[in-house]
């Protein structure tokens, strides 16, 4: 297929909607319950499993690897313990199962059926097939999984495929400017669009010594001041980091032109506006998703 030239930031703007559509999941007491019925009651081991489940029975090391961000203490309190209570293919199947509750009950069944969300799964499908999989374990694993019939799980797995691609292709752009995935962390929670530390630090197992520690790394490279705000370089090189991260991450979007990337954010992102006004995201989300 013959690639095309997007402009700035199409690819961004295309994926940030489809991450939000695969993002209800993570919102969703569905996969969550059932884990509870095979012995796993913690949300951060049924969020990690869920989403490293692709990997196959991976162990914390290559969860902690592939995820970047995440405190490997954190990541080896649950992996390989899940993997003892239920298989990775089953929280595959489970985390599809749930999906398709989660769907249904934030986007009702005439939006699932109608037919926009069909033009959106073959788009955002072509999209995905377009992606790279070298240096890209998450996404490479994903799309090791058959493509589900329905279209509304057809664009949620397509989603999730391109959520991971920019993913992982982020990580190799932090890599590169030399970030750890702490140190990302809080220069992004420090952004105008971060989430907020108290968040960050929940769901990352992350403690107040280990942040701290990161706050006197960026300082010491002048991207961060005494206040815990970005310095002009600092909130450049988060614009160069998304930058090069659209780099890596335009094939997908090159694949559909210019045309065909606004008309799958467009449809997806009517859907992905439907779930929240429906309950799907928690209200601090939100406010994140407003200052876009």
């Amino acid at each position: 297929m013959t690639m095309t030239h997007l402009p700035e930031r199409v690819g961004r703007r295309c994926q940030e909607a489809l991450n939000s559509l695969h993002s209800t999941v993570y919102f969703s007491p569905d996969l969550p319950d059932h884990l509870a019925g095979h012995g796993i009651d913690d949300p951060m081991a049924a969020y990690l499993a869920g989403r490293s489940a692709a990997l196959g029975p991976a162990g914390p090391g290559v969860v902690t690897a592939a995820f970047y961000g995440f405190r490997h203490e954190l990541v080896a309190r649950h992996i390989p313990w899940v993997w003892t209570r239920v298989s990775h293919t089953t929280v595959v199947e489970l985390r599809l199962r749930s999906a398709d509750a989660t769907l249904r009950r934030h986007l009702g069944e005439a939006a699932l059926s109608a037919p926009e969300t069909a033009e959106a799964a073959e788009l955002a499908l072509r999209a995905a097939r377009a992606g790279d999989r070298a240096g890209r374990p998450l996404y490479s694993a994903h799309a090791d999984q058959p493509v589900p019939e329905e279209p509304h799980l057809a664009l949620w797995y397509a989603a999730t495929l391109l959520r991971e691609h920019r993913g992982d292709s982020h990580i190799a752009a932090l890599q590169n400017a030399e970030l750890t995935g702490l140190d990302a962390l809080v220069s992004h929670s420090a952004s105008r669009d971060g989430m907020p530390k108290e968040i960050v630090m929940a769901k990352r197992g992350w403690t107040e010594e280990d942040w701290a520690g990161a706050e006197d790394r960026l300082r010491a490279r002048g991207l961060m001041d005494g206040h815990g705000r970005l310095t002009s370089s600092g909130v450049q090189l988060r614009e160069d980091l998304e930058a090069e991260t659209d780099r890596l991450d335009r094939a997908p979007y090159e694949a559909l032109g210019a045309e065909g990337a606004a008309r799958l954010t467009g449809i997806v992102g009517r859907l992905a506006g439907l779930a929240a006004a429906n309950g799907a995201f928690p209200a601090e989300l939100l406010a994140i998703f407003a200052k876009r």
